[in-house]
């Protein structure tokens, strides 16, 4: 789950780490109204949930609580696009206006979870500013790592390193091994997947702080933190998703007209990988879970099928604790609840297997069974080239 910026900010400021004053803004009025508290000049930036605003136009410096009033209006309502929004963009209902800094270095700083070695990593690189990912690949050497063990927490060792490899010296040093401490407690208080601080500054006078914040949190974990569940927006998630997570479906959108219903998430990365192989494009990630219902399967035909850019549909499930003859139930009371006309391609193994092709064979509905994952993956690809929506 993501949160926006001003909501990881008040997060982080909970923890005491340094962030600039400001507040969040639902209109032209009130943006002009947080800037005269402030002092007059700030910065107006849009809240949506992707990176690359101010490349978009979403992040704009006013010199005067009129001037911020002015650019509020330009933002608020706009349909923001950037690298992160896909080509249709995000419409932006919220503006945080904070105060302007004097800003004196711009550095990176940011924790995620290493998923080879199962511990979190602290990510440090004086290329603060700039999109990580880029850094990453053109210059790796300009980003320092340390791996903390949970049991033992940030140590003086990592903050040093991470401080030289920012190539800090004296109080500045000091002062980002307090951040670095503040923000891991943050990171692991909250069970976060990734704390992101891009840019921490050093301001004139000497001061850290983080410029900018994302955050985004275990889904798994979400269930002990209701203060931070309180904080999701669903108007910035596809509304598919946001339907699917009521089901208690995993369900992520994609670009393709392969629709994939799948148990388990690693059958459904492999799918997705064999339509690929096959010329197809997968439209999404559907994981029904080992012990869907035949309801939680007739809901995810219905998620499936809204999507107007599948064309088809391949269903390949390995029955387990999902059970092949309940797969097929629940298949064919959807389809004919739903009235659905798309080719259908089915693979299944497991339990009851034979049960479920009989059930699917004698319910007189026009599925394509298939043998195995690749002969399933080329009949969907084939049939999705002919079909027209």
């Amino acid at each position: 789950m993501k949160i926006h910026e001003y909501q990881a900010k008040a997060i982080l400021a909970d923890f005491g780490v340094p962030v600039p004053r400001g507040r969040v803004a639902g209109t032209p009025a009130d943006a002009g109204a947080i800037a005269r508290e402030l002092g007059g000049t700030v910065v107006v930036k849009a809240q949506i949930h992707a990176g690359g605003r101010g490349k978009g136009g979403g992040v704009k410096l006013a010199k005067s609580p009129g001037e911020a009033e002015q650019v509020a209006s330009q933002i608020l309502g706009m349909m923001l696009k950037t690298h992160q929004t896909g080509p249709e963009g995000q419409r932006v209902t919220r503006v945080l206006v904070e105060e302007a800094m004097d800003i004196r270095q711009e550095m990176y700083l940011g924790i995620v979870i290493d998923r080879s070695v199962d511990l979190p990593v602290i990510m440090a690189s004086s290329a603060g500013g700039m999109d990580i990912e880029e850094v990453a690949q053109n210059r790796p050497e300009a980003i320092t790592k340390v791996h903390v063990d949970p049991a033992t927490g940030v140590q003086g060792y990592h903050t040093r390193k991470l401080g030289f490899g920012l190539g800090l010296t004296g109080d500045t040093l000091k002062g980002v091994a307090d951040f670095l401490i503040k923000l891991y407690r943050t990171f692991e208080a909250k069970d976060c997947s990734l704390a992101e601080i891009n840019p921490l500054v050093i301001t004139g006078d000497g001061r850290l702080l983080a410029l900018d914040a994302k955050m985004a949190f275990d889904d798994n974990a979400i269930f002990r933190h209701p203060e931070v569940l309180a904080l999701r927006d669903v108007d910035e998630e596809s509304p598919l998703e946001v339907e699917a997570s009521e089901y208690n479906l995993s369900y992520i959108k994609l670009d393709g007209n392969v629709g994939c219903m799948v148990n388990g998430a690693g059958l459904a990365m492999a799918t997705m990988d064999i339509i690929k192989l096959a010329g197809g494009e997968p439209a999404n990630f559907l994981d029904v879970g080992g012990g869907a219902s035949a309801e939680q399967i007739e809901n995810a035909f219905r998620i499936l099928i809204s999507d107007r850019n599948v064309k088809v549909v391949l269903i390949n499930i390995f029955g387990g604790i999902l059970r092949c003859d309940r797969l097929a139930e629940g298949v064919i009371k959807a389809v004919k609840a739903l009235g659905v006309t798309l080719p259908i391609v089915i693979r299944m193994e497991g339990t009851n297997v034979e049960l479920g092709r009989q059930m699917l064979k004698e319910s007189g509905l026009n599925f394509v069974n298939a043998e195995t994952m690749a002969d399933a993956a080329a009949l969907a690809a084939q049939a999705a080239r002919g079909v027209d929506r």
